[in-house]
């Protein structure tokens, strides 16, 4: 069992399910990048990890130039290893990587409201319910109206709690764009718009709590 987040990463070399997972999640930042409207393209990305769903994605997309954003991840190990992608990527100047707390807003003041917004592996690790609803409401000052949201969460126990998670989207403005499981059925990935309004100023300066470890990751 991975003992470190850092550790968790490496697990992409080896889990059929997070290679699926990874896939689908590149191909929506794709299609958020496709249907953005020309010019500067905003995108954050909360518990970044090493950035590869995105900086994955920008290595062969032609909108790359296009696309300022911020990562944001407490695992320094990950973020020098995001930060060296970026330099061979030559985007330096555009994407930056914070070693921070991506649950606090102050880590996205200058980079908000965003076109994108990348909340994968996250849903998974909070607490409950209540803890997902609170951060969807954050949501609201990290996004633009109209703005592309893409997640994902796991199943376990024969529970399918990527179901919760799009019920609970549903009812806090946020429309489906696609959604899709892994072939191993165990792994859900949405993408999302959100509807309401770009809010100025957080609600919280804590947008949620991160609950999990790295070993009994969902």
């Amino acid at each position: 069992m991975p003992k470190d987040w850092f550790e968790w990463h490496d697990l992409y070399q080896t889990e059929p399910r997070l290679q699926q997972r990874l896939e689908i999640v590149r191909e929506f930042i794709a299609h958020s990048l496709n249907f953005s409207p020309s010019g500067v393209i905003r995108v954050v990305s909360v518990c970044a990890g090493d950035g590869r769903d995105l900086l994955g994605t920008l290595a062969n997309h032609p909108r790359a130039q296009d696309v300022h954003a911020r990562l944001v991840e407490l695992n320094s190990q990950l973020v020098e290893r995001g930060k060296a992608t970026i330099e061979s990527l030559g985007l330096t100047k555009q994407i930056e990587f914070i070693n921070g707390d991506a649950t606090v807003a102050s880590n996205y003041i200058g980079a908000v409201p965003a076109d994108i917004v990348i909340v994968c592996g996250v849903f998974g690790n909070l607490a409950d319910e209540n803890e997902l609803n609170r951060l969807l409401g954050n949501l609201s000052f990290l996004s633009k109206q109209g703005a592309f949201i893409i997640w994902t969460r796991g199943h376990s126990n024969g529970i399918p709690h990527s179901e919760t998670v799009r019920t609970s989207l549903q009812q806090a403005g946020f429309a489906e764009v696609n959604f899709k499981l892994t072939a191993t059925r165990d792994m859900g990935v949405g993408i999302h718009r959100y509807l309401g309004e770009n809010l100025t100023e957080p609600k919280e300066q804590q947008f949620f709590v991160f609950s999990g470890v790295a070993n009994r990751a969902r």
